[in-house]
Order: structure tokens, then sequence, then C-alpha cells
């Protein structure tokens, strides 16, 4: 079984409902990007189904949990997505209401459901689910994961237990890192950006393109820094069409406003962007007020996207608007 670094709390949690028997038929893991959600929930599905678990937590070598860690039970069904948005969709929630019906043949008898990454459940396909998850079968487990357990209906989320899953340490994410063959050059580089975010310290080290996109956040911060407009628009505009890249980029530009407001006040704070030193410039020149209005112009800007207007003219009125607050 892979180890889990930090999130202690809430793995003794997960462990006392196995160890006393009173494991929650629905549960959301939620966390930002990286932090561990998924691994969360593969381990409590492997909690679920170990033939031995030792003190409530998986043994790792029954047949149960080999098959769980390559994601190879045929009890532990990971729900796909479908249609061109790539989401739950209400066809996906009738077959799984209708394989819900048929019983689990292993050792434990039970039979468990993920969902990864609901922020594109429909609320069509969420009340679809909503009786299923309210009255389950004995042997029926739904597990759900999520940036934010507000991605849910509150009928849903009233209905489940919700677990925060937190990055660890900066010192657990290098003993991860190291663990898994990076090199300390490259643990360094991707601690520096992401911080005790193991998942996307990983992806910063084998992905070259968040690379780009971080060193492209940092243009961005360089830009506001020396009020320059036609610099912000250009590294904007560089983006392109992309969704995906520009909600990377825009998230990341928040935590780097975030970090500026906290510099303001705090200036040893912890930081949780990627670009200190672009923080502490920012912090110096806006107030924590100008670093709010930063932050909800960046929010207002992603939920344009998220209305589908045109990505190029979200950007250049989020490009004019956080050059008017900073001047």
């Amino acid at each position: 079984m892979t180890k889990i670094y930090g999130n202690k709390q809430l793995l003794a949690t997960l462990a006392g409902m196995r160890e006393s028997g009173r494991t929650a038929h629905s549960l959301i893991f939620y966390g930002e990007k990286g932090s561990g959600r998924k691994l969360m929930a593969d381990h409590y599905a492997a909690q679920l189904m170990c033939e031995a678990p030792v003190n409530g937590e998986p043994c790792g070598v029954c047949s149960a949990c080999k098959c769980v860690s390559t994601m190879s039970h045929p009890d532990v069904i990971y729900v796909p997505t479908d249609g061109k948005l790539e989401g739950y969709t209400v066809k996906i929630a009738r077959s799984v209401i209708s394989d819900s019906a048929v019983k689990p043949n292993n050792a434990t008898g039970r039979k468990v459901y993920v969902f990864r990454d609901c922020r594109k459940m429909s609320s069509a396909t969420q009340n679809m689910l909503l009786k299923l998850i309210e009255e389950p079968p004995d042997y029926a487990y739904f597990i759900f994961t999520a940036e934010s357990k507000y991605e849910f209906l509150p009928t849903i989320i009233s209905r489940c237990v919700c677990f925060g899953v937190s990055p660890c340490t900066e010192d657990e994410a290098e003993q991860s890192l190291l663990g898994s063959g990076y090199s300390e050059d490259e643990v360094r580089a991707a601690v520096g950006c992401f911080h005790g975010n193991i998942g996307m310290c990983t992806s910063y080290i084998v992905d070259p393109e968040l690379r780009k996109r971080v060193d492209l956040t940092k243009s961005l911060a360089d830009s506001i820094i020396c009020k320059d407009e036609y610099g912000l628009n250009l590294a904007l505009f560089s983006l392109g069409g992309s969704r995906n890249d520009i909600r990377e980029v825009l998230s990341v530009t928040d935590k780097l406003v975030r970090d500026s407001a906290v510099l303001n006040r705090r200036p040893d704070a912890d930081m949780i962007g990627c670009y200190r030193e672009g923080a502490e410039k920012l912090a110096e020149m806006v107030t924590a007020y100008q670093a709010v209005r930063l932050h909800e112009r960046i929010e207002k800007a992603w939920g344009a996207m998220e209305a589908n207007v045109n990505p190029p003219l979200v950007l250049a009125a989020l490009s004019a608007e956080m050059i008017e607050i900073v001047r």
C-alpha cells in the first residue's frame, strides 16, 4: 500500500471507524488538487475490503488489498465520467443505481463505488443518486472526492461524512519525494513552489508544462508589481483558450495574492504560493484590502470562464482590473 504522509488525525479516525465496525456508507474527501484526496479514497476503500485489517488499517498483503492497490478489485468500482465535459451524467448515475442492486462476491461482503473529481457532477446527477446514498444496501459504500465539499448539494452533504484532506509539512513532502527517487535539487525546487502538497510537487518534477505555468505565474506577478498592463496581457494571452491551463494559473496566482496579504500583517508567515519573492514585493505595494480586491477579480474571472464566456475577453478584463487596483 502507498504510504500516506500527514493527515494523522484523519487516518486515525478512519481506522477507528473500521475497528469499531461503524464504517460510514457515504464519505466525501475534499481538499486542494494534489493534497491526496484520491489517495485517501483508495485507502478507505482498502480498509473496507481488507480481509485481515490490523488495528483498523488495511494489512496491505491480502489479495483484496493487493487488488485495490492496482485498481483491479471487481467490487471496487471507479465510476467513469461521460460526455464532452467528462462529468458524471444522469446516464452514469442510472448505471450505478442499477449495478448497486447486484450483491458483491467477496470475503467482506462489501461493494465500493468511488467518484473521483466531482467538480463536474451536475445537480440532476446528484439528485438521482440521493435516494441511493440516503438508503444504500447494507453492502454498498460510496466515496466522493472534490476540491470542496460545497461542490455538492446540501442534501448530499447532509447524508455524507465529510473529511478535509490537508497538505503535509514540507519535511514530510521532502521525505516522500526523496523516497520516490527524485534528486535533492528536484525536490528542493518542487517543495519551494508547492510546499507540503506532495501531488503538486510530484507533478512539478515530472511535468514540464506545469513548470511552464509556474514560470508564467511568476511573470504575471512581476507584471502586476511593475504595473505593466501590456506585459500582463501578453502573459495571460499566452495561455490560449485552454480552460484547464487558465484555471491552474489563476489558482496559483490567487495563492500568491493570498501570500502578499498575509505578509502584509506577518512578514515571517508561511507561504502557500510558488513565488515568495514576488509575494514579498507585492506586499510592499498593496494593502490587505487591495489584495482582497485582487482575489475577488480572480474569482470573478474564473466564474466567467465557468459560464463559458470567451477566454480572451475574460483575461483582457482581468488584466485591466488588476492593474487598476494596484495603481
